[in-house]
């Protein structure tokens, strides 16, 4: 074993020691595990996941961590180190959806959805924190979901599949939280791998993990994280998927998902002559597109050329920018700043409206291109943005045993 590794298990086991000393002192019993499970950046295939598409998402160092037991009274104790306030009780027999609650919508959706699924949970303490940035568009949610489903998971016996726990997330921001999210989100933070891409179909969930190094070939991918908050909830994003679901019915399609790429400009035309929203026409363009890119990148990886893959990305933030409409000055800024200091390629990640871009670059041009990012938000007058590295990262998995 080498130093770093010995250095990292210390490190562990001490943050492992800490939660479960935090969680005796908060509810006067000692856990009976920890979990995480990660935030997640998207590196191509942006709202093609609600649309039966194709995705592209990494697991992000970043995590949010559960340490759990359970309850046989119907309580479910739940409490964030990250967030204000003190413990929120509830009853697992009274939970409903759109009632509220908050930060703790989102485990408590899970709990919820385990019930209507008929999984037998009796309750549970639960504390959780999280270094998952916030808005960022790194689906701190789904990490939420995610920990909190895998952890009931195991104590309970259920039995389920990590892609069975991703839908469950899925289903418990959708129904309980009121976000019409798909479930890319869930599944990276369920499903990824260390070193991988997960290479997803949204339709079937069939995934392939897709081998990740860019070191090897002198590149690293930057998240510039924006700082600007963004909220899925206010309407915006169920807006856009409204407008892809008019789009297939009025081309007599199931999903998006159907209408190859070769056949888009007669598809937009067909949506056109039917009386079609102009923005439908957009976002239908945007999605078709976006699958296809995704093709393109997954291809250009499968042949050992990652460097082909910054154009690519660039194209998908003009598409996101220009037909979706879902970005930002902010993140715009970011883009146009990194690709004018030489970066290979940028894009924005996630539902936009604010949070992250992705940067592909030289590892020798890494520190230029983030000084010319920093540079230009101060330029502009805007808050600085933080920087760090995508490092693809494992996915949701238990941390620590009952013994401390």
């Amino acid at each position: 074993m080498t130093d770093a590794t010995t250095r990292a298990a210390s490190g562990t086991a001490a943050r492992n020691a800490e939660s479960a000393a935090s969680f005796t002192a908060l509810y006067g019993t000692e856990p009976e595990g920890i979990w995480a499970a990660p935030g997640r950046v998207n590196l191509i295939g942006e709202y093609t996941d609600f649309n039966d598409g194709f995705v592209m998402p990494l697991a992000l160092p970043h995590t949010a961590r559960a340490a759990v037991a359970r309850r046989t009274d119907g309580v479910l104790r739940l409490h964030s180190t990250d967030m204000p306030g003190g413990v929120v009780q509830l009853r697992v027999d009274e939970l409903a959806p759109h009632a509220g609650h908050g930060w703790a919508a989102y485990p408590a959706g899970v709990v919820w959805a385990l019930r209507e699924a008929g999984h037998r949970v009796t309750g549970a303490d639960i504390q959780l924190t999280s270094t998952v940035p916030t808005g960022a568009g790194l689906s701190s949610s789904a990490a939420l979901e995610v920990v909190t489903a895998l952890a009931l998971n195991a104590l309970f016996g259920l039995g389920l599949t990590a892609s069975e726990l991703a839908v469950l997330g899925q289903r418990a921001e959708n129904a309980f939280v009121g976000v019409p999210c798909g479930v890319m989100d869930q599944m990276a933070s369920a499903c990824c791998t260390e070193g991988h891409l997960l290479y997803l179909d949204t339709r079937d969930l069939g995934s392939r993990q897709v081998p990740f190094d860019l070191a090897a070939q002198g590149l690293t991918l930057l998240v510039v994280d924006t700082r600007v908050k963004h909220a899925l909830g206010d309407g915006a994003y169920a807006e856009r998927r409204a407008g892809c679901e008019e789009g297939a019915r009025i081309l007599g399609i199931p999903a998006l998902r159907d209408l190859p790429y070769d056949g888009l400009d007669a598809a937009l035309e067909k949506l056109a002559a039917a009386g079609a929203d102009e923005s439908v026409l957009r976002f239908v363009r945007h999605v078709v597109s976006d699958n296809q890119r995704v093709e393109q990148v997954i291809a250009l990886l499968d042949a050992g050329d990652a460097p082909a893959v910054g154009p690519v990305l660039t194209a998908g933030h003009v598409s996101l920018r220009d037909d979706l409409r879902v970005s930002c000055p902010e993140l715009d800024l970011a883009v146009s700043a990194a690709n004018g200091a030489g970066a290979l390629g940028a894009r924005m990640t996630g539902g936009g409206f604010g949070g992250s871009a992705i940067v592909l670059v030289d590892v020798a041009a890494a520190a230029a291109v983030t000084e010319s990012v920093l540079e230009a938000f101060a330029s502009a007058g805007y808050a600085a943005p933080g920087v760090f590295t995508a490092v693809p990262s494992a996915g949701a998995r238990r941390l620590a045993p009952a013994a401390w």
